[in-house]
């Protein structure tokens, strides 16, 4: 069927949901608005579902809810004997509906569903398919993106985000389902909790969950008394509850939070792009910073799963990156598990190819194995899947992408802003015992390993011509990949598709031992590097830039020249 006739399908059976009615009248002369939204499905990945909320097979709605959960059900029965899922959601808009319904096709399919009782952070579900031994896990967030959107993450069981491998497997299952055509299984909602084939989760496994992050604190009596005082945001999102609970229970009694943004509410009035990366984000939390003289402002994203923070410094207020607040906490969890004899013998940290090479150097001090991974934190999850198969889960310490994504402990398999938010603020209390401020050890890392700047540009190609005119950008950078960049010679080329790296100089390559993706990556004769790669969540090229300099000067203004090269290979 061509869009229009799609769109008909729909117009005529759609009715379960009055806004989605009232949408598909609105558009039905209005044939470009039909083609965006009907030229084609959702696309289920690794991520699993992302979109707009909106009318349409290209949408966010009860519909394509449904068929990708009836397309799930079917792997999971496939796969499983007595399969069940864990199911949660965020603030965002039509969240909690969208749960109930997923948990309505589950239940119909013979699938045992433990749903929530409310929001909650997506690594609750992380924990909640491990700790319930459950086959899947649904969290239902677009995490950072806009208000206008929604999403649907699945997990393994092994409490890591669908690897390629099942999210295809899915996806193919989701292809075989008619919206419309009775393919599709369900429960009335109330009858699934009375047959107990949706079951709420209990407050009891919140209380385990709180339990583990709090065994993290690697210094646990220095919060009390410190005097650190706390602006905290959740953005309107999941995080209030737990992240605030869990700074109470380790002695930081002076949080103040950001009246405004304090309630879930998925329009997320004062910052439409809720996204803690972003300083505007974060325009109140520093306002009511300045106002209170606090030490610290702490932002989790909507399903508090990424944490940014800004510091306070001599003349005002710093907003640290996600690279920045990584070195700072890799640096003080080994420096204090050796000073207190925790650290174990062999450690392992962990992180992905685009964030800070800094890191290597932390982790050579003090005897810590880097391991590095794809984009992704699944990618993290699986290198603590890989030591707990051979009973050394224990040798894991840390792990962290430059997208503001932290985890310490494996009692998780996603990044986790609550444990991350934890350890901030047990950190900052412990460097202002010493009479330090957060920015002041960052300026003494620097000055010891040298300045690494970080910067990251996205290139937005939305519409539907915007994934054809990406493939074209990738597929000509890998065909003639950039012999220099603003001035430095490109010495390396890794293309993690064709899983090789080529070495400029003698023309010989080796293996790269990673699954494939579709990332390049230049190595640059100045010490940076440069990689570029599709996101996997919305329709957009980032290029991941690291400059090294001698001052932080130097290294800015040869981001900026990299950076401006790299625009010209965006047109």
């Amino acid at each position: 069927m061509d869009t229009r006739e799609i769109f008909n399908n729909w117009l005529a059976k759609a009715k379960d949901d009055p806004d989605l009615i009232r949408e598909l009248e609105d558009i039905k002369d209005n044939d470009s608005e039909i083609f965006e939204r009907f030229y084609q499905d959702l696309k289920f990945g690794t991520a699993g579902l992302r979109g707009i909320i909106a009318a349409g097979t290209n949408r966010m709605n009860v519909y394509t809810v449904r068929r990708a959960t009836q397309g799930l059900a079917n792997f999971l029965n496939k796969s499983y004997e007595s399969p069940s899922v864990a199911i949660s959601h965020d603030s965002r808009i039509k969240a909690d509906l969208f749960s109930r319904e997923a948990a309505r096709v589950l239940a119909a399919n013979g699938i045992k569903v433990y749903i929530s009782r409310e929001l909650e952070p997506t690594p609750v579900v992380s924990y909640a398919v491990r700790e319930l031994k459950a086959s899947a896990g649904i969290m239902v967030t677009a995490s950072h993106n806009a208000a206008e959107y929604n999403g649907y993450k699945c997990y393994g069981n092994d409490g890591c985000q669908m690897t390629d491998v099942s999210a295809n497997a899915v996806y193919d299952e989701i292809l075989k389902v008619d919206y419309f055509n009775g393919d599709i299984k369900l429960v009335d909602f109330e009858e699934g909790l009375q047959n107990g084939m949706i079951e709420w989760i209990s407050d009891d496994l919140y209380e385990t969950y709180l339990e583990n992050v709090r065994k993290q604190s690697v210094n646990p009596d220095v919060c009390k008394g410190s005097g650190l005082k706390v602006v905290y945001t959740p953005l309107n999102g999941a995080g209030n509850k737990l992240v605030r609970e869990i700074l109470s229970r380790i002695g930081i009694e002076d949080v103040i939070v950001v009246p405004e943004q304090e309630m879930p509410d998925g329009n997320f009035p004062t910052c439409p792009y809720p996204n803690p990366e972003t300083k505007e984000a974060l325009e109140l939390g520093l306002e009511l910073c300045k106002k209170e003289q606090a030490d610290l402002l702490l932002a989790t994203d909507p399903d508090s799963d990424r944490v940014g923070i800004a510091v306070k410094t001599e003349d005002g207020y710093r907003l640290m990156t996600g690279n920045e607040t990584g070195i700072l906490l890799m640096n003080y969890i080994l420096s204090m598990r050796k000073a207190k004899g925790t650290l174990p013998e062999r450690p392992v940290a962990v992180k992905t190819i685009v964030t800070t090479k800094l890191i290597e150097k932390i982790c050579a001090e003090y005897g810590c194995e880097l391991k590095n991974v794809l984009t992704g934190f699944k990618y993290i999850g699986e290198q603590i899947l890989l030591l707990e198969q051979k009973n050394e889960e224990d040798r894991y310490v840390f792990g962290f992408e430059e997208s503001y994504g932290y985890l310490a402990g494996t009692y998780v398999r996603d990044k986790d802003a609550v444990v991350a938010s934890m350890l901030i603020c047990e950190m900052a209390a412990y460097y202002n015992t010493l009479g330090k401020k957060l920015d002041e050890v960052m300026t003494e890392i620097y000055d010891k390993f040298g300045y690494y700047i970080n910067r990251t540009d996205s290139y937005k190609f939305e519409g539907s011509t915007g994934m054809q005119k990406m493939s074209d950008i990738m597929t000509a950078l890998r065909n003639s990949h950039p012999t220099d960049i603003a001035g430095f010679k490109v010495t390396e080329v890794s293309d993690y598709l064709e899983s090789y790296t080529k070495d400029l100089a003698t023309g010989s390559q080796t293996e790269i031992h990673l699954p494939k993706s579709n990332v390049l990556s230049y190595s640059l004769d100045n010490g940076g590097a440069v990689i570029v790669r599709p996101s996997g969540t919305e329709p957009k090229i980032k290029v991941y830039i690291t400059a090294v300099g001698k001052t932080n000067e130097e290294a800015v203004r040869t981001a900026a020249d990299t950076a401006g090269a790299m625009k010209e290979y965006m047109k």
